[in-house]
């Protein structure tokens, strides 16, 4: 199964250095840092599947 998670990608540039933010208004928690839009997509995709997966045990807990 896969979940569609819409992405909001920022650029930063703090002391010469470029970095890349990814958040999720779609999924609570997501932050994922990069020094690219790829990796930070990368990191997202990897923080995205634990917290959907916390999210299914959590919910399943309740049940």
């Amino acid at each position: 199964m896969q979940t569609l998670i819409r992405l909001k990608i920022e650029r930063f540039i703090e002391q010469d250095q470029e970095y890349f933010v990814a958040t999720s208004d779609d999924l609570q928690g997501l932050v994922a840092e990069g020094k690219t839009v790829q990796e930070a997509i990368e990191i997202a995709e990897d923080v995205a599947k634990v917290l959907l997966e916390l999210e299914k045990e959590n919910n399943h807990n309740f049940h």
